[in-house]
């Protein structure tokens, strides 16, 4: 007779997940290390995300180490994961970019489908990537391009569905730190020099999300995804993981080395970067977001709040402003040890800010400590 599986309760997931996205302890890793192991920052807005979420998990990061990835072309900003903007490495965009083409095939169905009826699609992305490997282009320039030889068609439309078949990068100065720009695309062949991978495999994005987010369902795989079809997936892979239960009976999978740590291990307070992948990529959030607080973090028009972690759970959320200033907004009472922490925390964000011209707002704020920045509890209603 098999034995059962091992049950892992909500404190314990969360301490693994924790620790998988170093939030428990800080790493030294390089920037591309992580931002490779994480399988992207998520970067719907510019530029904050990607620059807070290295610095709650790296040592030493300065915002010029991510802006320089950029620039030098190994690192980029692209449609993936839910069909959001993320922030991966070259390599991984090369990769994981056809791997996600169905959830952008899914998006341009949902959204656009009705406006795109009859339209040849295949001519629409040779038009596209002609247009967009000539010049960047914003989307608006490109969707005006495209109307010229499509009158009867919304350039708005015509520009998404470029942006879903074709693997559009976003080019600096979109992106950098205090600097900002519009968001203007080329596609990533032409950016990065090489062909997209031919026959990535998606056993391997699976081993990889479970690197960085497991234990996990095989719906929590593809809410992190977007994919669908990924349980045959899994179960392919089952014989080289290991299986638990979660506390509703679920199967859990997981790599074998991953972390597990016990779940009375210690977590220090972190300020977690607005739209972060630790909130975003379980169907089940509450390892580390209670449900009697995802509405304030989590907003009806899809924004996802910077939040504070105490002692591995989200207790309240933070913003850093284009004044430099950074506001921290506790759910409920603070002890005074977390409290002290929280503000450490964001005293070390102002810091970090002050590197190179700040970085609140879109990007065009300035100064940072050296400019009076300062930390300010406010209650939230």
């Amino acid at each position: 007779m098999t034995a059962p599986e091992p049950v892992l309760g909500r404190r314990a997931l969360g301490r693994a997940l924790l620790a998988r996205q170093h939030l428990l302890a800080r790493t030294d890793l390089t920037a591309t290390a992580t931002i490779h192991h994480l399988g992207g920052l998520q970067a719907q807005a510019a530029p904050q995300p990607p620059y807070l979420g290295l610095l709650a998990r790296l040592d030493g990061f300065t915002p010029e180490r991510l802006s320089t990835l950029i620039e030098q072309r190994a690192a980029v900003r692209i449609a993936l994961q839910r069909g959001t903007i993320h922030l991966v490495t070259a390599e991984d965009c090369l990769t994981l970019r056809p791997l996600l083409q169905p959830v952008l095939d899914q998006a341009l169905r949902t959204t656009y489908g009705k406006r795109l009826t009859g339209l040849d699609l295949d001519a629409l992305a040779a038009e596209a990537r002609e247009l967009v490997e000539e010049q960047p282009r914003t989307f608006q320039q490109l969707g005006v391009l495209l109307a010229a030889t499509r009158p009867d068609r919304d350039p708005a439309a015509l520009a998404q569905a470029a942006r879903c078949l074709l693997p559009l990068v976003q080019v600096p100065p979109r992106g950098l730190w205090g600097r900002g720009g519009p968001a203007a695309h080329t596609t990533a062949e032409s950016w990065l020099g090489r062909p997209l991978d031919p026959a990535p495999a998606v056993e391997d994005l699976v081993l990889r999300y479970l690197a960085a987010f497991g234990p996990a369902t095989a719906a929590d795989l593809k809410k992190w995804s977007g994919l669908g079809g990924l349980a045959p997936v899994v179960r392919r892979l089952a014989p080289r993981l290991l299986t638990f239960r979660d506390e509703q009976g679920r199967v859990l999978y997981d790599l074998p080395q991953a972390p597990r740590p016990e779940e009375d291990t210690p977590a220090p307070v972190r300020l977690v970067a607005p739209f972060d992948n630790l909130l975003l990529s379980h169907a089940d959030r509450t390892r580390v977001l209670p449900e009697e607080y995802r509405a304030r973090v989590m907003t009806q028009n899809g924004i996802v709040l910077g939040t504070l972690l105490v002692d591995g759970l989200v207790a309240g959320s933070w913003q850093l402003t284009a004044e430099q200033e950074v506001v921290l907004r506790p759910f409920a009472a603070l002890r005074r040890a977390d409290r002290q922490a929280a503000e450490a925390e964001a005293e070390r964000v102002l810091a970090f800010a002050a590197e190179r011209g700040g970085g609140g707002g879109h990007g065009d704020g300035g100064g940072g400590r050296n400019g009076g920045g300062t930390v300010r509890f406010e209650a939230v209603e």
